[in-house]
């Protein structure tokens, strides 16, 4: 009796293993992900550069935020993460300039997921220079030194850069995730968040493999 359910238990072991190592090969292109037409050009070539482009003001990217830094810890040394603000309207690029007015000033591990909050639980208005500046200063940011980066030529071309890059991967909502300029990603093709980032994990293995 006991050999037969070693044996049982060894084939259900095997069909697991199975199952396994064909999840990956279940992605496809068109279904799962799509290739870009015109590769976009990455900050770093000897990187596997991964981009998820977001909103502040998106329920959705709020809710992903914690998967994807969660995601970002564990990858080897040769994935660079970067999140890339999108900005369809007004709103959205004045969101993406306090973005990167966090960066110009380096205090974005104070700002980041505090303008998460305060637009998608808190529900503030953050529509102008002047509230941000507010809001930031509320956060231990200078006023003066926010309203000063906040129309620097540095930050205008990071904005720009920003949208450029947007446009060339063909975002259509938000969050998305885009991998070596070459693939992009989104939760509804892949089948949920945590799927995105499954198909994201078998597009860097597909680029590594192609690399090494």
């Amino acid at each position: 009796m006991r050999s037969i359910v070693a044996v049982f238990a060894l084939m259900v072991s095997l069909v697991a293993c199975a199952d396994d190592k064909a999840a990956p090969a279940a992605y496809q292109e068109g279904t799962h992900f799509a290739v870009l037409d015109n590769p976009v050009r990455t900050q770093n070539p000897n990187k596997i550069e991964v981009t998820e482009v977001f909103w502040y003001g998106c329920g959705h990217c709020f809710k992903f935020e914690p998967l994807v830094h969660q995601w970002e810890a564990q990858q080897a040394e040769d994935v660079n993460f970067i999140q890339s603000p999108a900005m369809w309207n007004g709103a959205m690029e004045i969101h993406a300039r306090a973005f990167y007015v966090a960066k110009a000033l380096g205090v974005s591990e104070t700002t980041h997921q505090p303008m998460f909050s305060a637009l998608n639980l808190q529900r503030k208005q953050l529509n102008n220079v002047e509230q941000l500046s507010a809001f930031f200063a509320e956060l231990g940011v200078d006023e003066a030194k926010f309203k000063k980066a906040y129309q620097s030529f540095g930050v205008n071309s990071q904005v720009k850069q920003a949208d450029a890059r947007a446009r060339g991967y063909k975002i259509t909502g938000t969050p998305e995730m885009v991998v070596d300029g070459k693939y992009r990603v989104s939760a509804r093709t892949a089948g949920g968040q945590v799927e995105m980032l499954k198909v994201v994990d078998y597009l860097v293995a597909k680029i590594r493999a192609e690399k090494s």
